[in-house]
């Protein structure tokens, strides 16, 4: 199986979804729903300060039984959440967020926010990558596209 890098190869470009750490926590909400995305990334002066995702909002905040309008993402976020680079391996993210126990990792290019990937981003290219592997080798078995073997 050929390596596969988070960047293009997982995680094309796209718009980034950020808020600033002092936005309420309903703010985040509307907004990810609003996307249909489970995490957003808090920036402050083009730096990542941290993310907020679902299961964030739910244990630290509705679980607490914080106000959601009066509650600041500085609250709640994750703070200098773990990041890879756009250049790393599927299998380093992978990694990461298996033993982190967390399923968004932010792509960081030196101090430039550049993307995030989702275990569902992962797991979408592994299939792909599995399948592509299993046509090829279903090829090669059968004879299909080896010249002179026909």
């Amino acid at each position: 199986m050929a390596e596969v890098r988070i960047m293009p190869d997982v995680v094309g470009p796209r718009n980034l979804v950020t808020l600033q750490p002092e936005e309420s926590v309903r703010a985040a909400a509307r907004l990810m729903a609003h996307k249909k995305i489970s995490a957003i990334l808090v920036v402050q002066d083009h730096r990542l300060k941290g993310i907020c995702t679902e299961r964030d909002i739910t244990t630290r905040v509705v679980a607490a039984g914080l106000p959601p309008d009066a509650t600041a993402l500085d609250q709640v976020m994750t703070h200098n959440p773990d990041t890879v680079a756009p250049d790393a391996f599927l299998r380093e993210a992978w990694e990461r967020m298996s033993a982190g126990g967390y399923r968004h990792l932010p792509i960081v290019d030196g101090h430039n926010l550049v993307g995030i990937v989702s275990v569902r981003d992962l797991q979408a290219a592994l299939t792909a990558q599995l399948e592509a592997d299993l046509l090829e080798r279903e090829a090669f078995i059968s004879g299909v596209g080896m010249s002179g073997l026909n």
